[in-house]
């Protein structure tokens, strides 16, 4: 089974944006950039591909999964996928643009991202937001938090779930450029502590 990597930057208080969806306080040192599109080439928009000098093959995810307000800024520049070369599923109620790399989803949310899960293929990134983080927190087996150097005080929380009380294992800490933090946590199994 695939896993459902939730790969986000996020501020230390915990928001993945303000409170209009602005990530205009995220670190974009191009140090930090040119070490994460290494990583993940893949999740690297495909505008910014070109500018950015980003050239290479998926290397973890071929799935993207997001919410209406997370795809939005690819309609709002003109662009019907922001990721074109990703199987990309966008949960909304609203229609989108014809775009034959762009999968409509709308109901069962938990349902689809599990049939997702069971299909061949690499792993799935979601990509966001948080409130469709947490439709699917259950479902999530990784999450890798860029952590940003900047407090928001409120905005789109990580996960948007209530109290849930879920506990998760720290996997791997990594320092990046631009004093942003990558906290890697893996779903803690049953039975381990």
């Amino acid at each position: 089974m695939r896993d459902l990597v939730y790969y986000v930057a996020t501020s230390l208080d915990g928001f993945v944006a303000g409170p209009r969806g602005e990530v205009d306080d995220f670190a974009l040192d191009p140090r930090l950039l040119a070490e994460l599109f290494e990583r993940y080439p893949e999740t690297c928009p495909a505008h910014l591909r070109g500018p950015l000098g980003v050239t290479g093959d998926a290397r973890r995810f071929d799935t993207v999964v997001m919410g209406a307000r997370t795809h939005q800024p690819a309609l709002d520049a003109g662009l019907t996928s922001a990721y074109p070369h990703l199987d990309q599923h966008v949960v909304t109620h609203r229609e989108l643009p014809d775009d034959p790399s762009v999968t409509r989803v709308e109901g069962d949310v938990v349902a689809h991202v599990t049939a997702l899960r069971s299909a061949p293929g690499r792993d799935i990134w979601l990509c966001g937001g948080g409130d469709l983080a947490g439709q699917l927190v259950d479902l999530v087996d990784e999450l890798q938090l860029k952590v940003n150097p900047v407090l928001l005080g409120e905005g789109v929380p990580l996960a948007r779930l209530g109290y849930a009380g879920r506990a998760w294992r720290l996997a791997d800490v990594e320092r990046l450029p631009g004093d942003v933090v990558l906290l890697t946590y893996r779903r803690r199994d049953e039975g381990t502590s």
